[in-house]
């Protein structure tokens, strides 16, 4: 079990991830810096406040938003009123954003945005995860905001087939990007429409996609499973990603991996 996250390539950053790892669940917040303040301690804060039961429905979910935002609002509104001007402005029309994808210890997931869940079962081969397709890592995602309605269309939730041979993660986008690819890649008979349709979309995901492509043999479980079940620690996940983005197969980010 253990919680891996670091910030971008570059100096001076600041990580806006968020990840826990305990026995009851996982889980992985992206921290949405493009708008509003607060991003890295708004995902920090959903992670922490995660019940041990599972939620179950988009009900629950926003029962549960809207009983944790007030503390965390009204702290960042005494911190923003001491800065003041702009920064405060800006905390007021815009909040703090930020992705949401937990797994409890039952199988049952939940996600809001683009992290994703995972469970990979060593015998079978399968992959199981609370994504959709390639091309929509290429669009927006839903972002729970700390002083905002959520969107129902945003949600979405479901239970994995877990036993023995199975191990149960989950990543910040950019990650789960590079796993999800990688695994419709080792078995490009069963997708390849998908994967062509990602690669026709040009955008930076297409270039990742048509770098991975070039692999002759890629086995999922070998090249990209061991080696993440392999990194014991931040330092280790990090010098694995260098290679990664070096080899054109994972682009630029915050990156969170957390592992049950």
């Amino acid at each position: 079990m253990r919680a891996l996250s670091f910030a971008k390539f570059e100096e001076g950053t600041v990580n806006e991830d968020a990840a826990i790892a305990k026995e009851s669940v996982i889980a992985v917040s992206d921290g949405a810096g493009g708008g509003g303040v607060f991003a890295e301690r708004w995902s920090q804060y959903l992670v922490n406040n995660l019940p041990d039961k599972p939620i179950k429905s988009y009900k629950a979910f926003d029962k549960w938003i809207d009983g944790m935002w007030e503390p965390f609002y009204n702290g960042c509104e005494e911190e923003a009123k001491k800065v003041g001007g702009l920064f405060l402005n800006k905390f007021y029309d815009e909040g703090s954003f930020a992705t949401l994808v937990a797994v409890w210890a039952n199988g049952t997931w939940i996600s809001y945005g683009d992290s994703v869940a995972f469970c990979y079962n060593k015998k079978t081969g399968n992959l199981q995860h609370s994504f959709s397709k390639l091309t929509d890592f290429n669009h927006p995602p839903y972002l729970i905001n700390c002083k905002d309605p959520l969107d129902k269309k945003g949600f979405r939730t479901g239970k994995f087939i877990v036993d023995d041979d199975c191990m149960v993660f989950a990543a910040s986008d950019t990650l789960a990007h590079y796993i999800l690819m990688m695994y419709k890649i080792a078995h490009r008979d069963w997708y390849g429409e998908e994967i062509l349709e990602a690669i026709d979309a040009q955008t930076k995901n297409s270039n990742l996609i048509k770098s991975a492509m070039r692999i002759r043999k890629l086995n999922f479980e070998k090249d990209v499973i061991q080696k993440l079940e392999n990194c014991k620690y931040p330092k280790q996940l990090k010098l694995h990603i260098e290679r990664l983005k070096r080899w054109g197969f994972i682009g630029h980010d915050d990156y969170s991996l957390v592992i049950m």
